[in-house]
């Protein structure tokens, strides 16, 4: 399968206006859905604490205890829309970080292109995704594809986390039974 273009947007406008500062664009492959807001978001009881920690991880990525933040729940109750309202506002009030938005699915058939060119692409591909500021994955239950793509996975994971950038993934399933993960992908 060959993978989309990255998609590359202009900085937001909260960046535009800061021209002292160093802007990097938004980098993904997928673009973030600009109605996909905290304040569009309906809040309840049984979402808030998943709000609240993600208008968290929004205010300050990669700095606070929700690192990497998960949120899982059934279909349709919001998960990509609070991770994309994380985007967005990450974009709006910290316009010098980067921000990338994808699907596992997407993550994945990179990969595979990117094995599939040779050893300069897989290096292209772990330096894209190894230096983002923001990283916002989706349905992370397709991790369970295969043990290679889990490896890549895991090191982009800890490249990321050790150099204190924000992972923020989604999941249709509770990590303790994504089965066919390693174990230290659930940890």
């Amino acid at each position: 399968p060959s993978a989309q273009p990255p998609i590359i947007l202009p900085p937001s406008p909260a960046a535009a206006a800061a021209p002292n500062r160093s802007v990097n664009t938004f980098i993904s492959t997928m673009p973030l859905n600009d109605d996909y807001t905290f304040d569009e978001f309906v809040e309840g009881p049984s979402n808030s604490y998943a709000y609240a920690a993600a208008k968290g991880v929004a205010e300050h990525p990669g700095e606070i205890g929700f690192n990497p933040l998960f949120i899982h729940g059934g279909t349709g109750l919001g998960k990509t829309h609070l991770m994309q309202a994380i985007g967005n506002e990450v974009r709006r009030i910290k316009p010098t970080l980067s921000v990338c938005y994808l699907t596992t699915e997407t993550f994945l058939n990179e990969y595979v292109n990117s094995l599939q060119k040779g050893r300069a692409a897989i290096t292209e591909f772990q330096n894209k995704y190894r230096k983002i500021d923001v990283l916002l994955v989706d349905d992370v239950q397709f991790l369970q594809k295969g043990k290679q793509f889990q490896e890549e996975f895991f090191n982009t994971f800890n490249a990321l986390k050790d150099a204190h950038k924000q992972i923020v993934m989604t999941s249709d399933v509770a990590p303790k039974n994504l089965s066919v993960l390693e174990e230290r992908l659930i940890s």
